[in-house]
């Protein structure tokens, strides 16, 4: 079906702009999101757009269409041939890079790795893994960044390639054998939601537990996929939004006649979204365990080091050395990282103004959690709410 979506005064021609995006997945869908919210913005296209999927190849749909702009994930040779046929302004969404030539806009993947592991890290793992789709671009780079950060921290990775044989059964056999033979526990960062479902579906079949010993995070946070798995999947939310919508400014740019130049502009993730998957504390102190179970436990109210020095019993100075050696912070920085992440998911999730944000969380002043919240993040409270939940223009 063939979908046309007009915003277009009265008083100015339209340019019409095709979208060659597919329908069939969150992370695309995010991006239309983003597309769309830019032209309520600035009106005067009218989009064209067709249910397809990743790697569709008949442009029938195209047919008779005289237009100003496209915006495509060129991700195959049939739609690189096609950009380049149209000859029209373009942006490419693809890591893929078809068309070189193309200005383009992509998830920043070393961001994405770089959070995947701290993730992973913080939860006490010392052994990783990455399961990828060697069908795709994006997946081998976040994979190749993700073993640079486990390498940075002085760990080495296992690197599993997903080869779609075309029976399900045999490919899924071949992923429960790969995460048998991994060094346990272990955290798995699968390149996508798909491949994490993948995951836990071999887990499941191979009688391995998660997280207990293999504790699995996705990306791109499709809420049917991390909702619906057993156990829900814990998954990075990329920023598709912000992705969508400099891609439909770029355009915009490029139709006006200005020069853009070619190359990807890197858009950084919003956050991880954690769920069962992920959620393991794999620490060989069990007085840091029972530290980490008390702050995470005690995160939505105001909590101090000495409550949980209390809790524990031990000094300052002993507890920050047991923390140090297995986290690499120290208790009072977990409190805080805690604690932002409380924070992030409320601007995330609630319509809730930053004072009440503040008393739900147990801080005496709204203006010291904001300060404490852009050390933590780099980023103002307001500012990261617009980020997570809608793009403005810039």
């Amino acid at each position: 079906m063939v979908h046309k979506i007009y915003d277009v005064p009265l008083d100015r021609p339209a340019r019409h702009v095709a979208l060659l995006v597919e329908t069939s997945n969150a992370y695309a869908r995010g991006l239309l999101g983003g597309i769309h919210a830019y032209v309520r913005e600035h009106p005067g296209w009218a989009l064209y757009v067709a249910e397809h999927s990743r790697h569709e190849t008949d442009f029938s749909w195209l047919d008779g269409w005289h237009g100003h702009g496209l915006i495509a994930r060129v991700e195959t040779s049939e739609t690189a041939a096609l950009v380049r046929r149209l000859g029209l302004p373009t942006v490419d969404l693809s890591a893929a890079r078809l068309v070189p030539e193309l200005p383009g806009v992509e998830t920043d993947d070393d961001a994405i790795a770089r959070l995947a592991v701290e993730h992973l890290a913080d939860r006490g793992l010392r052994h990783f893994a990455f399961c990828g789709d060697e069908r795709f671009e994006w997946s081998r780079t976040r994979g190749e960044r993700f073993l640079h950060h486990v390498q940075a921290r002085g760990h080495g990775a296992q690197m599993f390639a997903m080869q779609r044989s075309g029976m399900r059964s045999r490919d899924r056999q071949r992923l429960a054998e790969w995460l048998q033979g991994l060094p346990k526990p272990v955290g798995v960062l699968a390149c996508y939601d798909i491949a994490g479902q993948e995951v836990l579906e071999a887990c499941t079949i191979a009688g391995i537990p998660v997280p207990d010993a293999v504790a699995v995070l996705g990306v791109d946070n499709d809420d049917l996929i991390g909702t619906l798995t057993s156990p829900p999947l814990s998954s990075i939310e990329p920023d598709t939004r912000r992705t969508g919508y400099l891609a439909a400014q770029m355009l915009d740019r490029l139709m006006a006649g200005e020069a853009v130049p070619p190359g990807l502009r890197h858009i950084p993730p919003v956050r991880v979204v954690p769920r069962q998957s992920s959620e393991i504390l794999s620490v060989e102190d069990s007085q840091v365990v029972a530290a980490l179970r008390f702050i995470r436990d005690r995160g939505l109210r105001e909590i101090r080091v000495d409550d949980v020095l209390r809790h524990v019993g031990s000094s300052r100075r002993a507890l920050d050395l047991r923390f140090v050696k297995h986290l690499g912070r120290t208790v009072h920085a977990e409190i805080t990282r805690v604690r932002m992440a409380h924070v992030a998911d409320l601007l995330a999730t609630t319509d809730l103004t930053l004072p009440q944000v503040a008393e739900r969380l147990g801080f005496k002043h709204s203006e010291y959690m904001s300060v404490a919240f852009k050390r933590a993040t780099g980023r103002a409270p307001g500012q990261y709410r617009r980020d997570v939940r809608g793009v403005t223009s810039r």
